[in-house]
């Protein structure tokens, strides 16, 4: 008889680019669940001592992405359940991290269009690879970049334009309902 491979941690992760409502939709899953929240930019800037936005200006982009792979590394180990997992919006873009984030239970891509992210995060000056003269022009690039990526971490995708966070929450809470059941 062949050994079942065992379920994943009964976790949500949530992807997505920034501004696609992750940190406020993971705090709305634990009030309705009460899983408490971990954010992985909330652990980067404790363990790095500074904000992100210094971390890339001090360090570059690759010496976050290694912190933020570190992170996830710890958290896999560190085996979490029924846990809200809200990540940054560039996670995805390292394979081994797609991976761990699987791992890490039910992935939720929170999808949102070009233009409500620059309604979301025009004016915010902390989204370090925003802070340039053609912000528009960098948000269309880097979602053409990361959705395949984000389509292939996912389990669900949730289109959030239109929606209001207690009509996504009661969204993923159903579908992660049906995913932890099978």
């Amino acid at each position: 008889m062949a050994a079942e491979s065992p379920s994943p941690p009964k976790n949500i992760v949530l992807i997505g680019f920034m501004g696609s409502g992750k940190s406020s939709i993971a705090r709305e899953l634990s009030h309705t669940l009460g899983y408490p929240v971990v954010d992985t930019d909330v652990l980067i800037v404790k363990q790095a001592g500074k904000p992100i936005r210094k971390i890339f200006e001090d360090e570059g982009e690759d010496a976050f992405r290694d912190l933020e792979s570190a992170i996830l590394r710890k958290l896999e180990e560190s085996l979490p359940t029924r846990r809200i997992i809200a990540t940054g919006g560039g996670v995805i873009v390292r394979p081994e991290n797609r991976e761990i984030l699987r791992r890490l239970g039910f992935v939720v891509w929170l999808v949102v269009s070009a233009e409500e992210i620059m309604r979301r995060t025009g004016k915010n000056r902390d989204r370090p690879l925003l802070n340039n003269e053609d912000q528009k022009g960098t948000i269309g690039r880097l979602l053409k970049e990361r959705c395949e990526l984000y389509r292939g971490t996912a389990h669900q995708e949730i289109e959030t334009d239109d929606l209001t966070f207690p009509e996504i929450t009661t969204g993923i809470v159903e579908s992660a309902r049906y995913f932890f059941a099978r």
